[in-house]
């Protein structure tokens, strides 16, 4: 059974991972959608919410699974027996630090592979900050969160 992880911190969830998530569903047997607790940053939703979020924006999915983890991700990934981290690429600019942080997890972690996946070309734009910064601005979300993200949002910036 091939399976794998698929970390970020998700605040909010965007349609762009929704569509990376979908994709790694019809890919892997077992997708894990891991919620990072410690973010280094300050999140707009609790952990809880965030996971929330995640799995009211992926219903229909019986292979994918939506847990919290802190601490270091190859440790995580350790504890769950995978071998394999999913990370999305939107553009060039995400490339480089994607690419080093892959050369560390390989580093401290040979027998995890890190595969990368690109959203849909409608979804390349699209960033949990820029949907963060719209939302408290007033601007509408819609096209680029989940019904559900965009009710949250919605509330949090009332």
């Amino acid at each position: 059974m091939r399976s794998v992880v698929y970390p970020g911190t998700f605040d909010p969830i965007t349609n762009g991972h929704v569509d990376l998530i979908h994709r790694a569903a019809q890919l892997f047997d077992r997708v894990v959608v891991a919620v990072a607790a410690d973010t280094g940053k300050t999140p707009l939703f609790s952990t809880e919410e965030r996971m929330a979020l995640v799995q009211a924006s992926i219903n229909g999915h019986a292979n994918v699974e939506v847990v919290s983890f802190q601490g270091l991700l190859v440790r995580f990934v350790r504890e769950l027996d995978l071998t394999v981290i999913m990370r999305g690429l939107r553009a060039v600019s995400d490339f480089e630090y994607e690419f080093q942080l892959a050369g560390m997890n390989r580093r401290m972690a040979p027998e995890i592979e890190t595969v990368f996946l690109t959203p849909a070309e409608q979804y390349a734009y699209i960033s949990s900050s820029l949907v963060r910064e719209i939302a408290r601005l007033g601007g509408d979300v819609s096209t680029f969160v989940t019904p559900a993200v965009q009710a949250a949002l919605n509330r949090q910036f009332r």
